[in-house]
């Protein structure tokens, strides 16, 4: 059937969107506020909480990595979070009520994870893996999955909310705004929890170690908490062009998983992406679960120190972000600038690999720097493919969708790193040849991520993407 129903996603603004207050400088950098907090936040889980578990508790990585995933194994309450927020706005908001909702209960339901993380820490010293650890092992991952469910009802609508403030010219500086500010948080995370946990060594006993965390997960999501709010407050009101651009707005079935992946898989080079997508994924952030043992165990760092590590990395992926769009897609193309990025991603874990063998943190940390940097320029680039594959009348199918998959992927990818690690621990009596093993299956990733991202046609996408998605939408309403 044709396509025409659906407006071109490169078009000018509407009429209706012209007669509407465009988004400023200014409010751009306000909303990255919240994506700032996702990244503090982030910090706090998968830095403070891992490095807790599987050093000073002695929980095994694989149970700790499995735990702290299940955020992202509710991934799929994303796609209906967008679907409700679409259909039912709280307070006459569809985006900012959802927001807010989800960020208090995440901010809460973290601090209450550390306390579980305290109990199971407390049954495995004194009981070992008996009956009632193994059920505080499950609460804890009950627990992060009651995080992931909170965490998407507040991430998903707010990425709605780009979407409906801003306009094709626009939106492309608005995401990188945003996505930049997520890396800020992520330095900002480091750098407070630092601060905060200095007076922590590697043989702290547990009861002090305990305060100045639960002191740590008191201060650090309230801000979070602050943020979202100063992020998010009137920017709804002033600047939506949901209710004027969308046609679907009184429907219930707009946004749903089945459709959502109907459309993923309705065309041949959507699915060749996707599985690009979930592999460079998962070997990208393989390290997240191993980085911060890493450091303590091979460089003999101290709790404060690790999350340090976590700075590094972001300052480099803030700089690949900052810089590639303008220096090296316009030279290389987004598909090139995603192959050399992943190439250059692999080569530097080898030289994570090589600075273990000095023990130097200085060149992990040098590493990690450059290993954020090819980050940076894969994220840039996948992300441009991406919205090749976006039309305006889809948007919020896609924003689910692909949230979906980087959630599904990051989960894997945490579980793959706690696992692969407990395998180099079985196969190898020394702790550097153990981390290497989760580096070298990253590298091997990145590689194999080379060869599926050389089958991507990114002519077919722009040609058939529309068609397919209309195929889709149009085959519900007969």
């Amino acid at each position: 059937m044709a396509t025409g129903n659906l407006p071109d996603s490169q078009s000018t603004p509407s009429a209706s969107s012209e007669s509407m207050p465009r988004i400023d400088l200014l409010t751009m950098f306000r909303l990255g506020l919240f994506q700032m907090g996702l990244g503090i936040m982030s910090l706090l889980t998968l830095g403070v909480i891992n490095r807790v578990m599987i050093d000073e508790l002695k929980v095994p990585a694989f149970i700790a990595a499995t735990a702290i995933a299940m955020h992202q194994f509710v991934s799929p309450a994303r796609i209906w979070f967008g679907q409700m927020s679409d259909a039912k706005p709280l307070g006459g908001k569809h985006r900012t009520g959802y927001v807010w909702i989800g960020a208090l209960l995440f901010t809460f339901v973290a601090f209450f994870a550390v306390q579980v993380v305290w109990q199971l820490g407390n049954s495995l010293d004194a009981t070992g893996w008996s009956s009632q650890t193994r059920a505080w092992a499950a609460g804890l991952g009950g627990v992060f999955a009651l995080y992931g469910l909170a965490l998407s009802a507040s991430s998903t609508p707010f990425a709605a909310l780009l979407v409906d403030v801003s306009d094709e010219d626009n939106r492309s500086k608005l995401v990188g705004i945003v996505w930049s500010m997520l890396m800020v948080g992520i330095i900002i995370g480091a750098i407070i929890s630092s601060r905060l946990l200095a007076q922590i060594a590697l043989d702290t006993p547990i009861a002090t170690l305990q305060a100045s965390v639960n002191r740590l997960f008191i201060i650090v999501p309230a801000l979070v908490l602050a943020l979202t709010f100063v992020a998010t407050v009137g920017v709804e009101d002033k600047y939506s062009r949901y209710g004027k651009r969308s046609k679907m707005v009184n429907r219930e079935d707009q946004i749903t998983l089945g459709k959502a992946l109907r459309v993923l898989t309705a065309s041949p080079q959507t699915g060749i992406f996707f599985t690009f997508l979930l592999v460079m994924i998962i070997s990208l952030f393989m390290q997240d679960a191993v980085m911060e043992p890493y450091g303590g165990e091979v460089f003999g760092m101290a709790l404060s120190e690790t999350t340090q590590l976590n700075a590094f990395f972001g300052m480099g992926t803030l700089i690949g972000i900052g810089s590639t769009g303008f220096l090296i897609v316009p030279r290389l193309g987004k598909q090139n600038t995603t192959k050399w990025g992943c190439i250059a991603a692999a080569i530097c874990l080898g030289l994570i690999i090589l600075a273990g063998y000095s023990a130097i943190p200085g060149m992990l940390m040098g590493s990690l720097l450059l290993y954020g940097l090819a980050s940076g320029i894969i994220t840039t680039g996948a992300i441009s493919l991406m919205l090749d594959l976006t039309a305006a009348e889809t948007a919020g199918t896609f924003i689910g969708a692909w949230g979906l998959a980087q959630a599904i992927a990051r989960g894997l990818s945490t579980v793959t790193g706690g696992a692969v690690l407990d395998l180099g621990r079985a196969l190898f009596s020394v702790p550097l040849l153990a981390y290497g093993l989760v580096f070298t299956t990253q590298a091997a990733g990145m590689i194999a991520a080379v060869v599926l991202l050389r089958r991507v046609n990114i002519r077919e996408f722009r040609d058939n993407a529309k068609q397919a998605i209309a195929t889709v939408i149009e085959g519900d309403l007969e």
